[in-house]
Order: C-alpha cells, then structure tokens, then sequence
C-alpha cells in the first residue's frame, strides 16, 4: 500500500482495539493485491436508538490502479444488535476482498471480463452528510455511489434529477456505480457568459 490507511471515528471515542483490527484486516488486503493506492475507513455510530441490527457504520474505499475504487459497507440496522463493531468492520472490509480477489482472477485469466459500458441515469437519493447517494438507471435499478466516485469533486453540485454518466460494478451488497460524472445539471451553476459588445453600423440610430 503506497499510503498508511486513513482511519476515522465519529460518533464514538478512538479505539486502539478497533485501529489495530482495521490495520490487519487492510495488511490482508495488500497480500491479496499489493498495487493498492490508498485505504480510507470510517468508523460510526449511529446516535438515534436502533430498534434492530447493529447501531454502527463502517465504510471501506480502496483505491487500485488505475485510480479504480472499490467500496465495502455496513449499514446500521444489519446485522444483529449485539453485534461488536468488529463485526461491523470485518464484513466491510470482506466485501472489498472478495471484490478485489475477482479482479486479481481476471488479470490472470481465470475468469474472463466483461468490457465495461458507460451508462446514464439520474440522481434519485443523496445523503450528503454520509457521503453517498443512489442513480437510478434507465431501467429503473437504484445504483449506489460513493463521493469518492464522482469525478472532479463535484459531490456536493449534484441535486435530485441531476443526468450522469456511470461505470457500472457490482459491489457485496447490489450494483454500485463508479466514475461518475455529470452530463445534464438543474440549476446549473455555471457562471454566465457576458454577451460580447457589437458596434452598431454606421449611421444607426436606436
């Protein structure tokens, strides 16, 4: 891994039990393809009480040459409610391995790939402050995608309609999306271009 894994807590205090989990369960990651870029992890707890499954969240985002990411989840709510945060954690990172185990097999040649195709759709969910939102495809599907996949940091310009471009993959837990772009924008912000003065001709009166 050409960086340390960048691990973050929110909603509870560090805990060393926990770093030290997520450290060898990203050690595993790199046996498994040494040519990875980075490894971001959040670590939360969701705040409202959870009637069932497991109050935390942990996000998992590998990135591998060239500049593809991978995203492993738990939600809140999956799961059983006394479930340890290890759990939480292992299943995340699980989710990336078994990503990253089939993309090791097609570089081998033991599993042939199927040649990627750009499609469209637009935004129908955003939770911004979690850092992810759904696209729904032009066959009604609802595609998951993480911030880090929308190209030149523009997460925070997509609204609810707003037209993409996606690569479409298939993650643990359904089809997720990544590169994604925006073609067609409500409201754009797009700063307006000032009409350029025109003399009139000669001997024009208005």
């Amino acid at each position: 891994m050409e960086v340390p894994p960048e691990i973050t807590f929110r909603g509870l205090e560090k805990s060393d039990e926990i770093e030290t989990h997520i450290l060898k369960k990203a050690a595993k990651l790199d046996e498994i393809h040494p040519g990875i870029i980075s490894c971001r992890v959040a670590v939360e707890r969701e705040q409202e009480h959870q009637r069932s499954g497991s109050p935390h969240r942990v996000r998992v985002v590998v990135r591998i040459p060239p500049g593809k990411e991978l995203v492993g989840r738990r939600e809140p709510g999956e799961g059983r409610i006394d479930d340890r945060l290890q759990t939480a954690v292992s299943n995340a990172f699980d989710a990336v391995q078994r990503q990253l185990v089939k993309i090791k097999e097609i570089q081998q040649g033991k599993v042939k790939s199927a040649p990627e195709q750009e499609l469209v759709g637009h935004v129908v969910r955003l939770i911004r402050e979690q850092g992810y939102g759904f696209i729904r495809s032009v066959d009604g599907r609802e595609i998951y995608f993480h911030k880090n996949a929308v190209a030149h940091d523009d997460f925070e310009r997509l609204e609810i309609g707003t037209g993409v471009r996606y690569f479409p993959s298939e993650g643990e837990e359904g089809p997720q999306a990544s590169t994604v772009q925006i073609v067609d924008k409500p409201g754009s912000r797009a700063s307006k271009v000032e009409e350029p003065h025109v003399e009139p001709p000669e001997g024009w009166t208005s």
